[in-house]
């Protein structure tokens, strides 16, 4: 490749010729030229710049002397391929865009760029770089080689404003010219990296010493198992771009994403709903007045899925009724021992209050008494295989349940993750839950969650009886929902 910049600034191009960027220009893959615009002047005064046409702050710089610049920089021949690469049609034996010219004019107003832009660049045989001045450079000078077939590219580092195009210039040819075979020592390096092929930022990255003002890794980086380190990292990429980018997560195509990436994700605000075409955001919080009739209405829509195929329609419409109505999750609403967390879907990322449906509940119900002596309403009779030492605080997670588009998604993960995190807010030394003998997914996603196998209970849904596996999972107060 070749790149040729235009500045009025030679000397502010100097840091092309060191690190990995000037070695490349040694013997590697990449020439560059750097060119004085005023060489292209033909006054007394080298003038480049002249006031607006139509008033106006500031100086423009002149078409007439940009495009005797560029009408020779741009007809000029590409670099000289080994035989071996021009047979095969690019650098690398991949597909060449040709030795046609690019145009890159550095300006605030022009198109984001982007990793995909930097890597389509990277196949060019030649770039020519305009770096503008004052006001920028009149806007004819882009028009004009755009109308003769030259591909113009009028890029942008960021949302705001330079004193030049000269420090976007080393920005856009750093991004470039480190894609080439050869220049990376690591040909790797570009491949798990920020804004990279699976759309995430890059995890955090550590060296020795292990520990370091008090700060240590994860401890599965010195697992050694390879499996363990690889999850945690993606783990980690997908928490960092969603607190930082969730335009990069909004963007990230479903297919892409396994059981724990939909996980992950839930934990961090998103979920993927069944069929749709990219992660959505979502909030999980504690449930309000508002919340109550779609609460319900979930809970009558999802209970019959969690109910053995013997039980009778009739008896689980009458339980229903009974027990999953608007006016019991009011109760719970209004009983501090059993706190009551919605899931619900948002119309746009980080706007909390423009809520969509709702798409998940879980309950949490302590095992304490208020001062007439009473539990809380709805608290199942703890099994006898729970075992609890004197003093210990008890909690049954008694409901948690999610609409069937959720599925997969990783809600429900997200929704036990928040209650268990709340048990340890609340002072609780033990959860236990029952879920049916035949639902093994769900005792699966229980397991991921730290819950372990304790026995067996049966419980009546109206006449019939039915029979529960029985987990458990101990609280550490101090770290509020951590294993302990």
């Amino acid at each position: 490749m070749r790149i040729d910049v235009v500045t009025i600034f030679p000397d502010y191009l100097r840091a092309l010729e060191l690190s990995l960027i000037g070695r490349a220009t040694t013997g590697g893959p990449l020439e560059i030229g750097i060119h004085d615009l005023r060489k292209w002047t033909h006054d007394r005064h080298r003038t480049v710049d002249d006031t607006p046409i139509g008033g106006g702050a500031g100086m423009v710089m002149k078409p007439d002397v940009w495009g005797e610049a560029l009408d020779e920089l741009l007809s000029a021949p590409p670099p000289a391929r080994p035989d071996h690469e021009a047979d095969q049609g690019g650098q690398g034996g991949g597909p060449s865009q040709g030795g046609a010219p690019v145009l890159i004019i550095p300006t605030p107003s022009g198109e984001v760029l982007t990793q995909r832009i930097a890597e389509d660049l990277a196949t060019r045989e030649h770039l020519v770089m305009a770096c503008g001045r004052y006001e920028g450079i009149d806007a004819r000078v882009a028009e004009h080689y755009a109308s003769r077939g030259v591909e113009v590219r009028e890029l942008s580092i960021g949302d705001y404003v330079l004193n030049g195009g000269e420090a976007a210039a080393l920005v856009i040819i750093e991004a470039v010219a480190r894609l080439l075979p050869g220049v990376l020592g690591n040909p790797d390096s570009v491949v798990e990296e920020s804004h990279g092929a699976s759309g995430l930022l890059e995890y955090p990255v550590h060296t020795r010493p292990v520990s370091w003002r008090g700060l240590e890794p994860d401890p599965a980086l010195l697992s050694g198992d390879h499996g363990r380190i690889r999850r945690l990292r993606r783990d980690q990429a997908i928490a960092r771009t969603a607190q930082r980018r969730p335009d990069l997560i909004s963007r990230l195509d479903p297919a892409s994403l396994d059981s724990a990436d939909r996980a992950a994700l839930a934990a961090q605000g998103w979920v993927v709903p069944a069929g749709a075409a990219s992660p959505q955001p979502v909030v999980i919080r504690p449930a309000r007045v508002g919340d109550l009739e779609s609460i319900a209405d979930l809970a009558a829509r999802t209970f019959p899925d969690a109910c053995p195929e013997y039980i009778p329609a009739e008896q689980i419409a009458e339980h229903i009724a009974a027990n999953l109505t608007p006016q019991r999750f009011a109760a719970w609403l209004a009983d501090e021992r059993v706190p009551l967390l919605v899931a619900r879907a948002l119309q746009a990322p980080g706007g909390a209050e423009e809520q969509g449906p709702v798409l998940g509940y879980s309950t949490l119900i302590l095992e304490v008494l208020d001062e007439a002596g009473e539990p809380p309403i709805g608290l199942d009779a703890r099994p006898e295989c729970v075992q609890a030492a004197p003093g210990q605080v008890i909690a049954e997670l008694s409901k948690v349940y999610t609409d069937p588009a959720m599925r997969g998604s990783g809600l429900a993960a997200a929704l036990v993750g928040h209650s268990l995190r709340l048990a340890g807010e609340h002072g609780v030394d033990l959860v236990w839950l029952g879920t049916s003998t035949r639902n093994k997914r769900a005792q699966k996603a229980y397991r991921r969650a730290g819950f372990a196998l304790a026995g067996e209970r049966s419980y009546g849904v109206g006449a019939v009886i039915c029979h529960d596996v029985v987990m458990t999972r101990t609280i550490n107060r101090s770290t509020a929902g951590e294993t302990a």
